[in-house]
């Protein structure tokens, strides 16, 4: 019986997965890995040499059936991806082709994968931490340049390395406390509260620091929501598309054509922004266009920025008090259609004046919406990364709650210190739970579910 993990799946298993996007393509990337995965691929591949890291070419055979022309390589373990044996079949793609291969294998002894599990393989390995896998899930989910680098500097290992040096003082300081207990008139006496109480500041701190970056890693993840409002018939259509430079939204001059919301990503400066075009804000009696409404609520609430919209400075003092009844985001009034209207007739001191049509104030308008976004979540700082997930943050207020409960409990000096250490444990626990480094198969069960099969 070969050992299992938490699933009922052997994890002495060879497994097999299409690494590449399905469909009509050039190419499609199929994985191998486990300790049987030369001895596999080689049932099926003739005169293969299995030099390291080497691609080969060969026919790829089912018996005597010869399925494709394929470029093999092989990574002998630890050396590779999972740091088990890993073998890559480069074939040509589509459904049919990958399909047999990877069939042709599983009938020789290997099992197909499941979503993560070779991502997972590496980090019970030790290739990688959990927030590194996390960090691949992110590269590949990535929308925008902002999260690309994001995850980059996360698979790095900067983040892991930051919470490294935190578990690290925490270490020192329950040593310290347990220093203090054992040998209280050891050395110079006991240990200087004031050396206790600067190391817990210097822990807060470097939390509150990493805490401090979770608005601006839920922009970078998910785009600053850019809500284009007003009413009907005022160019939010074209103005959503002027701003994403292709058109996307349909633009007639029939009131009420937008009858739900459309977003959009634009990824174009320091934040990604998810533009929003909603339906016209007015009264109207239509079933449909009323729900079309509802949501255009519903995303003005949820917004960072409303671009307010109106073809008059009468109609865009109007806009603007509809919207600001609505949301609590940062409201730009805009004069839309510049270019039919002349400069005269408007003028609106707090109004940004734009055209969809000639792009008049348009890269005006994508600067200010920036320099908004940037002093909500603040500036973006290259040292610091980004708490991206949701269970990062998590982890981290429960190591900061923590630490706050042992301060208090030592500033009052009513527990045995040996007591309110307990904090500081539950701390470390934290921190280690986060970066994957005790044994928490549930966390791995839901952080590789939402990865590809192939990964």
């Amino acid at each position: 019986m070969s050992e299992a993990d938490d699933r009922g799946l052997a994890i002495a298993d060879t497994i097999v997965a299409i690494a590449s996007p399905p469909g009509r393509g050039a190419v499609a990337v199929i994985r191998l890995s486990g300790p049987n995965a030369f001895t596999i691929a080689g049932k099926h591949v003739r005169n293969w040499q299995q030099q390291p890291r080497v691609a080969h070419l060969s026919d790829f055979f089912d018996g005597e059936q010869r399925l494709d022309e394929v470029l093999i390589t092989a990574f002998p373990g630890p050396h590779s991806y999972t740091g088990e044996d890993v073998v890559e079949i480069s074939t040509h793609g589509g459904y049919v082709v990958p399909s047999s291969v990877v069939a042709a294998l599983i009938t020789s002894g290997a099992r197909q994968a499941t979503a993560g599990e070779f991502t997972r393989r590496a980090v019970l390995n030790g290739k990688l931490d959990l927030l590194q896998a996390e960090a691949i899930g992110d590269l590949i989910d990535a929308s925008s340049r902002a999260m690309q680098d994001a995850a980059l500097a996360q698979l790095d290992g900067g983040l892991s390395r930051r919470l490294g040096a935190l578990r690290n003082q925490l270490l020192e300081l329950e040593a310290l406390i347990a220093y203090d207990v054992d040998f209280p008139e050891e050395d110079d006496g006991p240990i200087s509260r004031d050396r206790i109480e600067n190391a817990i500041k210097t822990v807060l701190t470097s939390l509150d620091g990493l805490l401090a970056t979770v608005p601006a890693g839920e922009v970078v993840r998910e785009g600053a929501i850019v809500v284009i409002a007003g009413p009907p018939n005022v160019g939010k259509s074209s103005l959503f598309n002027a701003l994403l430079g292709r058109s996307r939204a349909i633009v007639t001059e029939i009131a009420g054509t937008t009858r739900d919301a459309l977003e959009a990503v634009i990824d174009g400066g320091t934040w990604p922004l998810r533009l929003v075009d909603t339906a016209g804000l007015r009264q109207t009696t239509d079933r449909i266009e009323r729900l079309g409404i509802e949501v255009s609520e519903r995303y003005l609430g949820a917004a960072e920025v409303v671009l307010a919209c109106a073809d008059t400075p009468e109609d865009l003092d109007a806009t603007v008090t509809l919207v600001r009844a609505r949301t609590k985001a940062a409201i730009i009034p805009l004069l839309t259609k510049a270019d039919l209207v002349s400069h005269r007739d408007q003028k609106s001191p707090n109004a940004l004046s734009v055209s969809a049509e000639s792009g008049l104030g348009l890269p005006r308008l994508l600067s200010q919406i920036e320099s908004v976004v940037e002093e909500q979540c603040g500036p973006r700082m290259p040292d610091l990364p980004l708490l991206t997930r949701a269970r990062h943050k998590q982890a981290l207020e429960q190591a900061r709650s923590e630490i706050s409960d042992f301060h208090r409990v030592w500033d009052d000096d009513k527990l045995p210190a040996t007591v309110a250490a307990v904090h500081l444990r539950a701390a470390i626990l934290a921190l280690e739970e986060l970066v994957g480094a005790v044994d928490i198969e549930d966390v791995l069960d839901r952080v590789f579910s939402s990865f590809c099969v192939g990964k």
